[in-house]
């Protein structure tokens, strides 16, 4: 039963420490959509995002007035296309028919992204996933709200590094396609290991092939709540502060619960997961760094980072799973530099690096996110930086990526603006060392001898 002390303490959450519910993604299976004639599917795709789909934005804007909980975003996740586009798709120009079908679809219904524009490709590329790659820079240039993503690696399979090769090439295409938008397109590319099928977070969602036709995926936010009870036990040792991580994620993680539950009866689809994930904005106050920060450090990037946010992200998971039976998607503490005001400033005085930041996605929830480099990086050091980023993810069972945005015309030091959520960020520098030979060897790593389980 919901006393009046837990209503109180939710809405002081929401109206004073940028509490809210980041996301609603309906996740769409396309697979009875599939054809061999490229018409036929594109019309398929269009008639079952917009029937499934028709209520959602309204859904939200319903749940939102009336619990008082601001939902930010309502989106939509679906199958790979490089699946679903597979009989009809016979050059990378027809899969940018069907990103230009999924943002008609995304602007029919009204959601804000689309997920799903996606290749699987940790172990061999077919064609059609091969056209599907060579299409991402085009297919973004040429939509709105459209997401991409690939999937170069994974435990069970090690990793493709002709697709890692590959995705280098195409980050920097995407970024020469949208270069008039301060390559705007590569901040709607993410290069994962060990991909998951139920994330709700773009620019990585896609609904795997073994979910069901439809169902509800909801992200939560909330590291304005975390920080703000962080300020309240200062000085306390550990066990108080991990604590206090652990039952806030609890209270956080219920609200996204009863926001799934909600929009799930009320659109008749299932419910699948709640990410739990402390998903930062550019809003003072609303940062993962800054918890990291009250937690003790001078300023994020400093000796211990690490460490401190292995133990956030643990209590976070801690108090997530207590909190909901269905929790999956990303799950703990997600470090994108443009969209963290506290990532930003650091980043900004030299105190957090490209290399300091890998480390820290040893032990966050995705990888090196939203990070704007030179624009005249060589296609191999980003394809090295997500070889990089694969291996940790490998290697450790988890998931990685990398979304790595190398702004044409820009230097380090200069600053690009994305607006929104997706904020702005400084130019970071790379090391100047050359992996090209690395890169070019071709051919795959193989699983490393802990994958070896069955």
């Amino acid at each position: 039963m919901i006393n009046i002390f837990e209503v109180n303490e939710t809405n002081k959450m929401i109206e004073q420490e940028h509490l809210d519910v980041r996301t609603i993604t309906l996740g769409i299976s396309l697979l009875d959509c599939v054809s061999s004639d490229l018409d036929t599917l594109n019309k398929n795709i269009y008639e079952k995002i917009t029937t499934v789909a028709k209520n959602l934005v309204k859904t939200g804007q319903e749940i939102e007035r009336e619990m008082g909980i601001p939902i930010v975003n309502k989106r939509i996740s679906v199958t790979p296309i490089g699946l679903v586009g597979a009989s009809a798709c016979k050059t990378p120009d027809d899969f940018v028919t069907i990103a230009k079908t999924l943002d008609k679809a995304a602007h029919e219904v009204g959601v804000n992204f689309i997920g799903g524009y996606s290749a699987l490709v940790s172990k061999g590329m077919t064609t059609a996933e091969e056209n599907l790659i060579r299409s991402i820079p085009k297919a973004l240039a040429q939509t709105e709200r459209v997401c991409s993503s690939v999937n170069v690696g994974s435990t069970k399979t090690g990793m493709n590094m002709d697709a890692i090769k590959l995705m280098g090439e195409i980050v920097v295409a995407a970024a020469e396609e949208t270069k008039e938008r301060d390559s705007l397109g590569c901040a709607k590319l993410v290069v994962f290991c060990n991909a998951p099928d139920d994330n709700p977070f773009m620019a990585g969602a896609f609904h795997g092939v073994t979910e069901p036709d439809a169902v509800i995926n909801v992200g939560v936010s909330g590291p304005g709540v975390v920080k703000y009870a962080l300020e309240q036990i200062r000085g306390e040792n550990f066990e108080v502060l991990c604590e206090t991580i652990k039952k806030t994620a609890f209270k956080i993680t219920r609200v996204g619960q009863l926001v799934a539950q909600e929009a799930s009866k009320r659109l008749g689809i299932p419910f699948g997961i709640i990410d739990l994930s402390l998903a930062p904005t550019p809003a003072v106050g609303d940062s993962v760094a800054e918890i990291l920060e009250e937690i003790g450090l001078e300023m994020v990037g400093a000796p211990g980072t690490t460490a401190a946010l292995a133990m956030l992200n643990d209590q976070v998971k801690k108090g997530g799973v207590m909190a909901s039976s269905y929790v999956g998607g990303l799950s703990g503490a997600f470090i994108p530099v443009s969209e963290d005001n506290g990532m930003i400033a650091a980043a900004a005085e030299g105190a957090l690096t490209l290399e300091k930041l890998e480390a820290m996605t040893c032990v966050c929830s995705v990888g090196l996110d939203m990070i704007a480099i030179p624009g005249d990086t060589p296609a191999t050091t980003i394809s090295g930086i997500i070889a990089d980023e694969a291996a940790i993810g490998m290697i450790n069972q988890k998931t990685t990526a990398v979304r790595i945005i190398p702004v044409i015309g820009k230097k380090v030091g200069d600053t690009v603006e994305f607006g929104g959520l997706l904020g702005y960020a400084p130019v970071m520098p790379v090391n100047q060392k050359s992996c090209a030979a690395f890169i070019n060897r071709g051919g795959r790593i193989p699983a490393p001898i802990h994958s070896f389980k069955n």
